[in-house]
């Protein structure tokens, strides 16, 4: 009986010591800033979701596949509105002077992200819906090197075993789409499309850490108007050759119309709302927040199209919030080069900038306490 007398005041202990634990992690998954950039994320995936029905309902009521127009319409967007904006800029931050200076590399960007828009859509002719779901991951780990070897960003442990938790909610949907018999086409020559998906997926990567380094060291509306004015030149000219046949056979009509008009919309707020998201996380992060737009894309096809619910669906969308939560809950660093012209502010890193910003105040709490 003596001997257990130790634990009886060591228990409130132990259990206050737990509570205050419990309270700490709560404090620091469950932030304003994660909580905001969650939301950016979904508002992002819920835009990919728009394009995917839209898409979906061409090609399946009315038989049209023409993946290079709906892209073009976007681009054509972007360029009104954004390009237009850069030609009436005065100084350095002018079109012209951009030109002048970087022409040849905003072609190599807009031909990465033309193509990698293409190649995914067009993999669907050739494989199957589970193997563009699983292979179009790939782009995470080649955005992930991209970032460490460009943008000098270093991750920590927390940073891979998120990863590692949005995959595994990956696959846990593929799994509730072989379940729900969703894979049934195999599509004409699954080592083709397979290819276009990886081919797809590191073209994304590359687009999307230019887009990250555009953003935060230059501007957003530099990045844009380069995007919509090549975009606009190297899709167009593909249209003509890839396409003048699929398009002279499109029986039009309003609906027909409609359904491309909402595609651009959803597109063209995508790509206007991406950088701004990405201004304040990263590249990496964003592209595992909209890693749900598959499951909002089930969830309204199985009101539109009759697909089979599973209760997998909704632990895989818990399982990739979780990921996304642990990744956003923890910032990475920026190592930047010791000749580097960057400013010494940006040496504390530009990943989650919000949740730096906190770290900051607390540690200036702290030291005045």
């Amino acid at each position: 009986m003596e001997a257990a007398s130790p634990a009886g005041p060591g228990a409130p202990g132990a259990a206050s010591a737990l509570g205050s634990l419990l309270r700490g992690l709560r404090g620091r998954l469950f932030t304003w800033d994660i909580l905001k950039t969650i939301a950016l994320g979904q508002m992002l995936s819920l835009c990919i979701c728009g394009t995917a029905i839209t898409s979906q309902y061409l090609a399946e009521k009315y038989k049209v596949n023409a993946p290079m127009l709906q892209s073009f319409i976007n681009y054509c967007l972007l360029f009104l509105f954004y390009t237009v904006m850069l030609a009436f800029q005065s100084g350095g931050d002018n079109l012209l002077c951009i030109l002048k200076r970087k022409w040849w590399k905003y072609i190599l960007l807009g031909l990465a992200d033309v193509e990698a828009n293409y190649l995914i859509v067009r993999a669907y002719q050739y494989t199957t819906l589970t193997s563009v779901q699983l292979l179009d991951c790939f782009g995470i780990p080649v955005l992930m090197a991209l970032s460490w070897f460009i943008l000098y960003a270093r991750y920590r442990v927390i940073h891979f075993i998120a990863v590692a938790v949005c995959l595994l909610g990956v696959g846990t949907m593929v799994g509730a789409d072989i379940l729900a018999g969703r894979e049934d086409n195999s599509g004409s020559d699954v080592l083709i499309g397979d290819i276009l998906v990886l081919l797809g997926a590191s073209l994304y990567a590359v687009s999307n850490v230019c887009e990250e380094y555009v953003v935060k060291k230059l501007s957003r509306q530099e990045f844009l108007g380069m995007v919509g004015l090549f975009g606009t030149l190297i899709s167009g000219i593909q249209l003509l050759i890839v396409e003048y046949k699929d398009i002279a056979s499109i029986q039009w009509d309003w609906k027909i119309a409609l359904l491309f008009v909402a595609f651009a919309l959803c597109m063209f707020c995508l790509y206007s709302f991406m950088p701004l998201v990405i201004k304040v996380t990263s590249a990496t992060s964003v592209n595992l927040g909209i890693l749900t737009a598959d499951l909002y894309s089930l969830f309204f096809g199985l009101f539109l199209f009759g697909y089979k619910f599973s209760g997998l669906y909704i632990l895989s969308f818990t399982i990739i919030m979780l990921g996304f939560i642990l990744y956003c809950s923890t910032p990475t660093r920026t190592a930047e080069p010791a000749e580097s012209s960057v400013p010494p502010i940006t040496s504390i890193g530009i990943d989650n900038l919000g949740l730096k910003l906190e770290e900051t105040l607390q540690e200036i709490h702290s030291a005045a306490l």
